[in-house]
């Protein structure tokens, strides 16, 4: 048992990390799987495809699920935690069979590839730029990751907002990304904008959302920059 908890919640051994990216895997062949399906017209011989795909991606994440609570060392405060949650509602309603779709919530247990990627180590660089990014790495790393993830959801629910009632523009997830991304940045281009009454609700709320997405990395970058200016400074001291 000892073993398989190391595999699964360690990440210093290569079977962790196989381990590790081999669910990283699974959940971006999942999510690519379920956007396909919000596609139009999609070919009938592909959807046979696309539900093997989720059968077996459900059964991989429903074991993963149960190894994981096998072999935590609190099983109650697994289940309570961000990821117990998130992981148990990227599963339910398909045993549930439940109205609503949260396999968009998948894109949330991306965030466990963090763990393997802070095995990497850089070597300081001299030059000053690149020692404000090594200094801002980790968070502007993860600003990318949750910006991605909060531009996919944000597809995802402006597609169920809109698409009854304009579903030339948003036909699918993929076609719901633009509008995401004019959204979330704030640029705001017009060309594709919610009618609907929680459509907009959704969007002035992303918009909030979006004025920190611009102003966080910018902040970043700038206290990155002046830290390395100080320690530069002080490696030029006598």
């Amino acid at each position: 048992m000892e073993t398989l908890r190391r595999i699964i919640d360690e990440d210093d051994t290569k079977s962790g990390q196989a381990f590790d990216l081999t669910i990283q895997s699974l959940i971006f062949v999942s999510l690519l799987a379920f956007s396909i399906e919000t596609l139009p017209d999609v070919p009938p011989w592909l959807l046979p495809w696309l539900q093997a795909i989720e059968l077996v991606t459900v059964a991989l994440f429903t074991a993963e699920y149960l190894m994981r609570l096998a072999v935590a060392r609190s099983r109650l405060r697994f289940v309570l935690s961000f990821y117990g949650i998130v992981d148990l509602l990227a599963i339910l309603p398909f045993y549930l069979a439940l109205g609503f779709d949260l396999r968009s919530m998948r894109a949330l247990r991306l965030l466990r590839v963090f763990r393997v990627l802070k095995l990497v180590r850089y070597s300081q660089a001299m030059q000053r730029i690149h020692r404000a990014l090594l200094i801002a790495w980790e968070e502007l790393v993860l600003y990318m990751f949750m910006t991605f993830i909060l531009l996919y959801l944000a597809a995802v629910g402006i597609y169920y907002c809109e698409r009854d009632a304009q579903p030339e523009a948003f036909a699918s997830v993929f076609h719901s990304l633009w509008w995401a991304v004019v959204t979330l940045t704030t640029v705001g281009y017009g060309d594709v904008y919610p009618i609907t009454v929680g459509g907009r609700m959704f969007t002035f709320a992303l918009l909030l959302i979006g004025l920190g997405v611009v102003a966080i990395p910018a902040g970043l970058v700038a206290s990155a920059l002046s830290k390395a200016r100080e320690l530069e400074t002080e490696q030029l001291k006598p």
